[in-house]
């Protein structure tokens, strides 16, 4: 059963103890923890396995371990899509221009939920997160509070997708524990389920980063679902691949509707929807 999840997080606040890294770390104490007990977690770098924020002058970002920023948002615009794996991922609106209901799955900082809260005010957003430590921390990031278009539902996402019965015209997938991609989502009945419930011009985005020992297995259950619908992107300069999947086909070629809506979304959003309408024109798809 999802739960909506509303608690605030109070934290605890010191200078970094790492020489190599200056800035300032935020971590979340859970009721009835002592502040000692929260703080005695940062005197190993390695042993951070709970979200914390790590702030510096111009982001926040958020972390699950020092290896890895999950997320990152700038002081100048907190609306701004930092990671360049983000702003690819909104190459779905090229498929499916005009979306009634994206569903998330993973809020991490909130960037793709408040970009797509912004830019595109007549969808509705759902969001699942299984950390509640991670919900805990939308303030701090700024994301919006829950209204009639926007909800935050602490719960599985591989169990929500299961469950559902809501059409879905955009499922973006951006959930990782500390070691990768999270192991809920690596079984067929996932991207079954995913498939299913997307709608006739429905878009599936997942990130794949992280332990490439979890890629495999995602893979081979997306094309399983999806079949040479999906496709595998790059992220030039990343360490990121983004699979599409679809009911649909994708563009194998530029036509003079799909060169229209890359311009009008990019006036609209200032992203590089021209580029990203090539890369997946370019797009191999899928086999074993």
């Amino acid at each position: 059963m999802t739960r909506k999840a509303d608690d605030e997080a109070e934290l605890v606040a010191i200078e970094s103890p790492w020489e190599c890294q200056p800035g300032l770390i935020r971590l979340p104490r859970r009721r009835g923890e002592p502040a000692a007990d929260a703080l005695a977690r940062l005197r190993c770098r390695d042993g951070m396995r709970r979200p914390y924020i790590f702030e510096t002058p111009h982001e926040r970002r958020l972390h699950f371990t020092q290896n890895a920023t999950q997320s990152a948002m700038s002081h100048v615009d907190p609306y701004l899509l930092v990671a360049p794996y983000t702003r690819k991922m909104m190459a779905f609106l090229l498929l499916n221009p005009n979306p009634r209901h994206i569903v998330m799955l993973g809020l991490g900082g909130g960037s793709l939920v408040k970009f797509c809260y912004r830019y595109l005010p007549k969808t509705r957003i759902t969001v699942v997160e299984i950390d509640s430590d991670v919900i805990a921390l939308r303030d701090e990031f700024l994301i919006p509070r829950d209204d009639a278009r926007l909800r935050v539902i602490h719960d599985d996402g591989a169990r929500y997708i299961e469950h559902t019965d809501a059409p879905i015209d955009a499922l973006l997938v951006d959930a990782f524990d500390a070691d990768g991609i999270a192991s809920s989502l690596a079984s067929p009945g996932f991207y079954v389920s995913a498939l299913r419930r997307l709608t006739e011009r429905g878009v599936f985005v997942m990130n794949l980063w992280g332990n490439t020992d979890r890629f495999a297995a995602n893979v081979h259950h997306a094309i399983g679902a999806f079949g040479a619908n999906a496709v595998l992107i790059s992220v030039p300069g990343e360490l990121n691949l983004l699979l599409f999947g679809a009911r649909r086909p994708p563009p194998k070629e530029i036509t003079e509707e799909h060169e229209m809506i890359a311009v009008r979304l990019q006036q609209a959003l200032r992203l590089d929807f021209p580029r990203y309408l090539r890369r997946i024109c370019q797009g191999e798809p899928l086999r074993d």
